[in-house]
């Protein structure tokens, strides 16, 4: 019932969708941005999105992650899991667009939102939702997952796993460099503790 009021608002859509996209795009052209580079080619080969298509998705979750305080990885694991990347993606009780964001259970946080499958509008409008569930969790993001999806642990779960694949392509050198700080600080505790031990056992 709700399709056909769809494309009547496309246009309006269509029409600031631009206005708002062309910032973060001229950000990325100004500076560019390694971690969008590498998501963007991820998308391509391991999802089939567009390469148009993908390096504007990077643009749009990387400006709204940080608008909501979310993590990117975050962002993406929940698109890949509710939509393939599909942006006209339909589900259960109205669920649409790319995070599958359901009307009907968030009127009062889409009053301005005129076209759910619409990437920007819908990233916008679920990361907004999440970001309220995992505020009103006192930070705990599981639970804010699970409130996100209606109530599923196993839903909870199963993002928090995709994010660390989707982490692994958005900061590999972070990884690389926690794992050797990790092993920097263990290696200088050893030593103080064997000293400590050792002049210990000298008094």
């Amino acid at each position: 019932q709700q399709t056909p009021a769809v494309p009547a608002s496309a246009p309006d859509v269509l029409a600031s969708a631009p206005a708002v996209a062309s910032a973060p795009l001229a950000n990325a052209d100004d500076q560019p941005n390694e971690a969008n580079r590498r998501i963007t080619s991820y998308l391509t080969k391991k999802f089939g999105v567009a390469k148009e298509r993908a390096a504007k998705l990077a643009d749009i979750v990387s400006v709204t992650a940080t608008k909501y305080s979310l993590p990117p990885a975050l962002v993406y694991a929940i698109i890949s899991i509710e939509s393939r990347f599909q942006e006209k993606a339909r589900g259960q009780h109205g669920a649409t667009g790319l995070m599958q964001v359901v009307p009907s259970a968030h009127r009062g946080m889409l009053r301005n939102v005129k076209d759910l499958t619409e990437p920007n509008a819908n990233v916008e409008a679920g990361s907004r939702i999440l970001s309220s569930y995992v505020k009103a969790a006192g930070g705990n993001v599981q639970a804010g997952l699970k409130s996100y999806s209606g109530g599923s642990s196993a839903y909870a779960a199963k993002v928090m796993q995709r994010v660390d694949s989707f982490r692994f392509v958005l900061e590999p050198d972070d990884d690389a460099k926690a794992a050797n700080e990790t092993k920097a600080r263990m290696v200088p505790v050893s030593e103080s503790t064997s000293t400590s031990t050792s002049a210990r056992n000298a008094q």
